[in-house]
């Protein structure tokens, strides 16, 4: 069984956002939370929730909290009703895309974020240091076509450099390094 109230945790902030749930949207979630049996909520509840006085942002968010405070019946009423007012927002729903991607790619999503957080941990000097060993190479091979002892020595160090690289980076590497000699 699926815990409703830790979902709506999720969920809250894209609620709560402006724009996505507009105040009939809300009213309509309010009357069928008010109107189901069992009730969800009572007449003052749901006056309360309806009143044009307070701006719907809060509204919403006032009525999130008030529906985990309930139980999860209620949240799962939340979404039965946002469901079938609204199902162009309920396929939105940040619950209900982590849940897809879970279920799909079979893996943890926090092992994902962790995972894409340490491949990038290598900061800027690290980007800096193979731009400038690229921008190098480049300079190498482009400008010191007249000398042939730097051309042999650039294309030296190209023929070592594929080693460290893909299997599609090294065809194209050995290519060039075989045009180069076809030229000479």
């Amino acid at each position: 069984m699926a815990d409703y109230c830790s979902r709506l945790d999720k969920d809250k902030e894209f609620l709560t956002s402006e724009g996505t749930l507009s105040e009939k949207l809300l009213d309509r979630i309010v009357l069928h939370l008010f109107r189901i049996y069992p009730q969800i909520l009572n007449n003052t509840e749901a006056e309360m929730f309806r009143s044009l006085n307070t701006p719907a942002c809060i509204r919403i968010s006032e009525l999130l909290v008030h529906l985990q405070s309930k139980s999860n019946k209620a949240c799962k009423e939340f979404y039965n009703a946002l469901e079938i007012n609204d199902p162009q927002i309920y396929k939105k729903l940040p619950s209900k895309y982590l849940s897809k991607m879970t279920d799909s790619v079979g893996m943890d999503i926090d092992i994902y974020h962790r995972e894409k957080y340490i491949l990038n941990d290598r900061g800027p000097a690290f980007f800096l240091a193979c731009f400038s060993v690229a921008a190098g190479l480049a300079f190498l091979l482009y400008h010191c076509k007249e000398d042939s002892k730097f051309e042999s020595t650039a294309r030296k160090i190209v023929g070592f450099s594929y080693l460290g690289f893909g299997r599609r980076a090294r065809r194209y590497l050995l290519a060039y390094l075989e045009d180069q000699s076809k030229r000479n």
